[in-house]
């Protein structure tokens, strides 16, 4: 039988019973004084008949509950004046864990699907605390009298409780308030109505029986606490040096001390290299700095587009790149020393070792301390709690023959480009995620022969399979060859090469200080000409290169801070909870050490909640959110994105509807020459919330900061509709894409109606 003519017939039923109860009016039967004057009648039969009178009563108590009537409380008093204390507890205990859960599935049955279409990412979050504390707060609700029993079923019904936990906890929970309306039914003759069988008392004791589940809760943390710290029971401090010690200085170590400073709470922050981190240093700043750079060179090849005359872009590489380190410097002061301190954060520059919970060795330089210079100076720091956010470094394949060959990545090129007078001639970029594809279009538009090489069957396999394609096209048009689907096997040198030899030649091996993986620094290695075999369909492909860039991710830095020491358990990154806890409740991370995400906002995000619950979190603690995590690729054009997109939603088996406004239409690309991209927006189905959103435009990075509020704080594409945007703007095609939803749901009876009104008024 399909499923909804199985549905159809459970609200059919529902509704039969519900109309005969109405009829039949059985709730003149179910009021104190018709109960204590029937009374013995009812004692008398259950006398002759106990069975059948037992079984009847059960039925009728399942029924009334599976329903959500409103007389199970008289039920509960009957069972106890005609059955006595023992039977009518037994009987009505089971009877009403049974009619729960019948109330229960039949919410989940009837209504949980057409809730999660609409509401799917606020029931995701209830469904994550359901399965972590479901059980804990679902007893504590059952033991307190004060939520209406039949609202707890129909609500637990719409989440992934398992079935078997609920009838479980149900039973158990109500077993305490049963009994007191049972034993109640035992005096049944001496009531004068029901509020007198709760007293305030009575009810307060039920309320301190309802805490004991989260008391518990609480005192099973504690011994887990316990056992996590029995082995460092002598070396906690009896005082603590330290509010707060940070640990990195990337993104999210400097909002974590600045945060920290602003509460007034002393702070430590320490970091092995370079202030700011990768972000400031080899990510986001230098490599943004690069694709301006690109870009401008781009449209003076293309100056056509703009009634001017396409000239070539002569450039100085050296320049270029001088560039590049001159916007890191003028950052810089952002994220110094010296603003940090002026705001009260002690930083120091060492590298940090936990050697206990509480504790920090910092190997300082030995000019920054009274250890003569060149000698590492040791520092021990006490604190209450730590946050590592110590970051990510690029990762590099076990490629045969890559050492020898030598390779940059994303972290080393900067500073090797730097040392050239040109850009070598023939660069390899492995990898077709976010950074291979954002560096091998800029380089390709500097005049570069690029080759991008990616082992899928696409670049950016994130994305939608049309983005994809989009990005493919568009960096084939600055003259990079993509090769997709080629799995690399190994690296050749060419004859003659020294992968340890230096040169500022274009092609020659360079080598330089580079971050090492304790966070000390070390050899940057060298890269120089060789060949790079693949395998595409059964055939080995050759592709020569005089550099090759390594871009095939990042891996989070978890050696060399003393994690192993503590037994801190760590995957691809550091395993902590939903507040952000590593197996030490006063230890967090935060950022790419942490994960899922890879991302400096991210980081920044994450630091809040890192911070937070480790000063207060004795007070409140705070679950980090990543229900709205934005991130682009700065690609030309520009990828951006928020929430889901479609090809996540198949994969999950989300219902959405998609509306797509294509910036061809929009007046300002137009004018801009760059009315290339589309704004495509997920909504949940018959309605306006937001559930992702993926724009490809020349400024989607800026484009989709309206979409991130309006799923923050749930604003639907009606509101951004109802929003005056300046004209003639970018961020119109916001607007124009929820005109573009809106459109496609016009109310079409009502529109005719409104037709033949202005005929009539015409007439």
């Amino acid at each position: 039988m399909p499923l909804n003519i199985k549905k159809r017939s459970l609200w059919l039923i529902a509704g039969l019973l519900l109309g005969l109860l109405l009829v039949w009016e059985p709730g003149r039967y179910l009021q104190l004084e018709a109960l204590q004057s029937s009374h013995q009648g009812w004692v008398d039969l259950y006398q002759h008949r106990p069975l059948a009178m037992a079984g009847a009563y059960f039925l009728a108590y399942v029924l009334v509950t599976a329903l959500s009537l409103p007389w199970a409380t008289v039920l509960t008093l009957a069972g106890g004046a005609i059955f006595g204390f023992a039977w009518g507890l037994l009987i009505v205990s089971f009877a009403s864990a049974v009619g729960a859960t019948l109330a229960f599935l039949t919410a989940r049955f009837l209504l949980r699907d057409t809730l999660e279409a609409r509401f799917r990412q606020r029931l995701a979050d209830i469904n994550r605390g359901v399965a972590q504390d479901g059980a804990f707060y679902l007893l504590t609700l059952r033991l307190v009298p004060l939520v209406p029993f039949f609202v707890i079923n129909l609500v637990m019904g719409l989440t992934t409780m398992r079935v078997r936990t609920f009838y479980l906890v149900s039973q158990l929970g109500m077993l305490a308030g049963t009994a007191v309306w049972v034993y109640a039914g035992t005096q049944l003759a001496s009531l004068t109505s029901l509020q007198g069988v709760v007293s305030p008392g009575l009810l307060g004791a039920l309320v301190l029986l309802g805490l004991f589940p989260l008391l518990a809760r609480w005192l099973l943390a504690a011994l887990r606490r316990r056992k996590v710290y029995a082995r460092w029971a002598t070396a906690r401090p009896r005082t603590f040096d330290r509010n707060l010690i940070v640990i990195g200085a990337g993104a999210g170590g400097l909002v974590s001390a600045y945060i920290a400073a602003t509460v007034n709470a002393k702070v430590s922050l320490i970091e092995a290299h370079k202030m700011g981190g990768d972000c400031l240093n080899y990510g986001c700043v230098p490599s943004k700095a690069l694709i301006s750079s690109a870009r401008v060179a781009h449209q003076m090849r293309h100056a056509g587009r703009y009634g001017l005359r396409d000239a070539p872009a002569t450039f100085s590489f050296k320049a270029v790149m001088q560039r590049v380190g001159e916007v890191i410097h003028a950052i810089e002061p952002h994220d110094s020393v010296a603003r940090y301190a002026a705001l009260g954060v002690e930083v120091l520059e060492g590298h940090a070792r936990i050697v206990n919970p509480w504790t920090v060795e910092v190997s300082l330089p030995g000019d920054a301390g009274r250890a003569p210079t060149g000698q590492a100076q040791v520092q021990r720091l006490t604190t209450r709690s730590i946050v590592l956010a110590t970051g990510a470094r690029p990762a590099v394949p076990d490629l045969p023959g890559l050492a020898q060959v030598g390779y940059l990545t994303s972290d080393t090129l900067w500073q090797a480009f730097a040392e050239l007078d040109d850009l070598p001639g023939r660069v390899l970029v492995l990898g077709g995620g976010p950074i291979g594809c954002e560096l091998a279009q800029s380089f390709a538009r500097l005049g570069a022969q690029i080759t991008l090489v990616e082992r899928g069957p696409c670049l950016m396999a994130r994305e939608d399979a049309e983005v994809s394609r989009f990005v493919q096209d568009a960096l084939m048009a600055d003259g990079v060859r993509v090769l997709t689907g080629h799995h690399a096997l190994r690296c050749e040198a060419l004859p003659g090469h020294d992968a340890g030899q230096k040169s500022a030649a274009p092609g020659a091996p360079v080598s330089g200080p580079a971050l090492g993986a304790d966070g000390s620094v070390g050899s940057l290695g060298s890269y120089g000409p060789g060949v790079l075999v693949t395998m595409a369909g059964g055939v080995e492909v050759r592709v020569a290169f005089d550099a090759l860039i390594c871009a095939v991710g990042r891996s989070a830095r978890l050696t060399g801070y003393g994690l192993e020491d503590l037994g801190i358990p760590v995957g691809r990154t550091i395993d902590t909870n939903e507040y952000l806890q590593t197996l030490y409740p006063n230890i967090y991370a935060a950022g790419d050490v942490a994960g899922p995400y890879q991302f400096t906002h991210a980081a920044a995000h994450q630091a809040w909640y890192a911070t937070v619950n480790a000063l207060f979190g004795d007070v409140k603690k705070f679950r980090a959110d990543y229900s709205v995590v934005p991130y682009a690729t700065f690609v030309d054009p520009e990828v951006a994105r928020v929430g889901l997109n479609e090809q996540e939603a198949r994969e999950r088996g989300i219902a959405v509807e998609v509306t797509r406004f294509d910036l061809g239409e929009l007046d300002r690309a137009i004018a801009d020459a760059q009315a290339q991209g589309w704004v495509k927006v997920l909504t949940a189905p018959g309605s306006d919330r937001i559930l992702g959103v993926t724009i490809v435009a020349s400024h989607a990075a800026e484009l989709l900061a309206e979409y991130v509020l309006a799923m923050k704080h749930g604003l639907g594409l009606n509101k951004i509709l109802g929003t005056v945007h300046t004209y003639p703007t970018w961020s119109e095609a916001n607007k124009y894409a929820a005109g573009r939803w809106r459109r496609e749901r016009l109310p079409h009876r009502l529109l005719r109606w409104a037709r033949r009104y202005h005929d009539w008024r015409r007439s």
